[in-house]
Parts: C-alpha cells; structure tokens; sequence
C-alpha cells in the first residue's frame, strides 16, 4: 500500500462470450534487486448459482476456457493466489465432473506458462456433508522465484515448494493445509450450508504469512435482515469470523501475519439502508392469508401518484433507481457497510472504490446490471491482520505500490464481480520463518540459493491479493 492511500480498520465474480482484451505486457522477470510481485485473486470460479457455472464449466467451448490472460498480463504476478468458493456451482454433483478439465486448462494456459510450481487444493468431495466446503485455492508461483516454502502443519516445519501438484476429495488428511467447516447450529436455517474456511502458510524472501479463504453465511431473507440494526444475519457472520480468527491466531503454531479473502457475504445495514432510501416513503404490509405472516413490504411516496419506490420480500429488493448503486461506484453507501467495524482492531482493508460485488444479473448482455434479489453490497474483500499492512512496500518509485479493485465492470461473470488486492511485500518486514526444511537448529531462511551455490539477501516480494468468488 502506498503511503498515498489511506487504510481502512472500519468497513469501508465476469461471465461473457465476449471478454475485455487486455494490452500486451511482458512477461513477469524479476531481475537481482528487483520486488517480487504476489497477488493473490478472490477468482468467480466458484458461483453460488448454477449461472455462475457457466465460464468455467460450460459445454460451450468458449466459455469453459480458463482465462487469467487479463490479471496476469496487467499485474504481471510471481506468486498468484485465487480463492473461489462454491467450486462445482450449486449442482455440484452434476458439475464437478468439469472441474478436473477447468483445473487442467488453466495449468496448463499460455498466461501461465511461466508459473512452473503451483498447488491446488480443491474441496470437492460432496459426499461428506459433514466436511464438504466447496472451496477451491489456488497458488502459482513464477519461475524466478526462489526457494519458497509451505507450511506442513501436521509435521510443523516449512518444506520447499516443487513442481505442481493439485489435491481434491478428502482434504482433511492433507497436511499442508487446515480446513474447518462451521457447525451446522451456526445457521440452522440452512440445512446444507458449506460454510468454511481453508488455511494455507507460506514463506517467501524470509517473510511468513497465511492465506485464508472463507466463505461466511448469507441473508436467508431480505425481510428477516430489515428488521433490526444490526441484522441477526450479521451476527451470526460475526461469530464465524471471529471463530476463524480465533482458530489461526491460538498457540498451537507460531503465529504470522495473514490475509483472510472470500466471500463474507457482508451486507449493508438493511434497515438503515431502507429508512435512508425511502426516508419520505410509506410502508404498505402484505401477509399470508394463512398464517398471517409478512411476506411483502412496499414502499410509496406519499405523493408523486404514490408511486412504488421498493418492494421487499424473502428473496426481493426491488428499488427503482439502480443508479444509487452505481453513481460514484456507490460508495455513498459505504456508511451503511458496518459489519467490518467489529474487528476494527484485529482486521485491517485499504479503502474501497470499487462498486458493490453482489449481486450482478446473469444475463450475459447486462454486464452491469444488478439483479432485484437481494440490495447490492460489498460481500467479497480481501482483509489483513494488523501486522500484515506492515508487509506491503511503500515504494517512492511507484505512484501506487498497492491495487484494490474489482475484475470484468461491464462483462458478465455471474453473481458476483471477483475483487483482488495487489502489492509489494517490504524487504525484512513481518515474521521471519523459523527454519528451512525443519531440520533442527537450523537458523532462519535469510539467504537464497543462486544457481551458481552461492547466496545472497532475499529481495522484496510484490504481493497482490484479491476477494470473492
């Protein structure tokens, strides 16, 4: 992050047949002295929906074909991580036969040619209810990386990353990662929630660091979030959050410095959000001849023919004028984006000047459009430990040494816009790795391996991370 850009500690996926070209840039090389560059990418692999399948595993060549050529050619990564959530869609069990041929083609990519090490950890055995996350991470790294390191958290001890390797199915066995899946009583209304997290550590240029992808519940319904401030929904978010940062940050390993990025499904303050927008309005109620229950809120004006500014159900936000989502990226909204102030001592984002992420139309001529389900907000985010900002370089050569934006604003990519963070880790900052290998009494990873046996400092690394999927 440069020191031009102010941090935020309070709160602050494209799917076409057409796709943005991107300008020819050079490839990633990261000459002696130079920052090594590290983005890690909350990708729109993984949709909620089976709309947002469509890209990566559709039966339409064009759109089943991987394409990072875009986010790889402008931010010219040398470690690249992508978080993706609801891998498979929400037919899982009819679309994970896709998944092996998305995950081959995009290894295999001419933007990727040059990534000659990369692991992939794919949850995909939909079988196990009680395990099942549906969540996929991906990591590549350069090949003028040196000498990087994974965390073996079965063995504790860092061992050298070689070669490519992808693991699916049953996760938990696998050492080199921790993954968790909430209770199902953190949201008994959703009896098949895949709610979760997964947790990988690397070591890069001496400096360590976790990566987490989450994915936290939704609003099951609009009516049920507009009735008090905050949401009941938000507390639930809440308490998974913190549980997942209470669980990378206990004693059983050293701690790091992390970034958490997924989908959080954070949500604006809805009932604030609706007195706001329908300050001048009155409220008609609509309920069950049956059970008497609300069902539909509709907002008039009270003059103007009472025309009909919002219509509220379960699964219907219905205001009449997108254009306040959109106006200025619909950042005028961020003071309704509250959930993020909970942790304002532990978290840590840049500011946000991107458009909501959720929830865009799947209608592939409607790149911009949001769908009436649900009111549009900032779910996906990349957010930082404290100690993690320090990581980033402030360069005085660059005019932005960090990037937090949004992916495709006016190509489809399903329900949700992927969002990422790009920057420079700062030589010597955060916690260095205790030792190479595991091998006892040996000292910290400060010198780098040349071809030629001799070594030398490790430089910076330029990191970018990104949100949701």
């Amino acid at each position: 992050m440069d020191s031009g850009r102010r941090g935020r500690g309070l709160p602050s996926r494209p799917f076409r047949r057409t796709w943005p070209q991107c300008p020819a840039s050079p490839q990633p090389v990261r000459p002696s002295g130079s920052p090594c560059r590290v983005p890690c990418v909350q990708g729109p692999a993984v949709p909620k929906r089976h709309g947002r399948l469509r890209p990566f595993f559709s039966d339409d060549p064009r759109l089943a074909r991987p394409r990072p050529r875009c986010v790889v050619h402008t931010h010219r990564p040398h470690f690249l991580a992508l978080h993706c959530q609801e891998f498979g869609g929400k037919n899982y069990e009819a679309s994970m036969s896709h998944v092996d041929k998305f995950v081959k083609e995009l290894l295999s990519s001419d933007a990727m040619k040059e990534y000659n090490r990369a692991r992939v950890y794919l949850d995909e055995n939909y079988k196990s209810q009680e395990h099942f996350t549906a969540l996929g991470s991906f990591y590549f790294l350069h090949e003028s990386l040196k000498s990087i390191y994974q965390f073996d958290f079965k063995g504790k001890k860092y061992k050298k990353v070689a070669g490519k390797e992808i693991y699916s199915d049953t996760l938990e066995s696998t050492p080199m990662l921790e993954k968790e899946k909430f209770p199902q009583d953190y949201f008994p209304e959703c009896k098949w929630s895949r709610k979760g997290f997964i947790r990988t550590r690397w070591c890069i240029a001496d400096c360590a660091f976790d990566l987490v992808n989450i994915h936290l519940f939704h609003d099951a319904s609009n009516l049920v979030a507009w009735e008090t401030s905050p949401s009941v929904y938000s507390g639930i978010r809440h308490k998974a959050l913190g549980y997942v940062l209470d669980r990378i940050t206990d004693q059983r390993f050293e701690r790091a410095s992390y970034f958490v990025f997924g989908d959080f499904n954070f949500r604006l303050d809805s009932k604030a959000v609706v007195e706001t927008l329908c300050t001048k309005a009155t409220m008609q109620t609509v309920r069950a001849a049956d059970t008497n229950e609300v069902v539909k809120l509709i907002f008039r004006e009270s003059d103007n023919d009472r025309k009909v500014m919002l219509q509220l159900e379960k699964k219907l936000f219905d205001y009449f004028n997108q254009e306040v989502f959109r106006d200025n990226n619909g950042t005028a909204l961020l003071e309704f984006d509250k959930e993020l102030s909970v942790f304002k001592d532990r978290l840590y984002e840049l500011d946000i000047s991107f458009p909501p992420s959720y929830p865009y139309s799947e209608d592939s001529s409607q790149g911009r459009q949001y769908m009436n389900t649900r009111c549009p907000a900032w779910c996906d985010r990349v957010l930082m430990s404290l100690s993690a900002k320090e990581l980033i370089l402030r360069s005085e050569s660059e005019e932005k040494a960090a990037t937090y934006d949004h992916i495709g604003p006016s190509v489809c990519m399903g329900d949700h816009k992927p969002v990422f963070l790009a920057f420079r880790v700062a030589p010597g900052a955060g916690k260095r790795c205790p030792r190479r290998e595991g091998t006892p009494g040996e000292p910290s990873l400060q010198l780098e391996e040349q071809t030629d046996g001799r070594t030398r400092t490790p430089q910076p690394i330029e990191t970018r991370p990104s949100a949701t999927c």
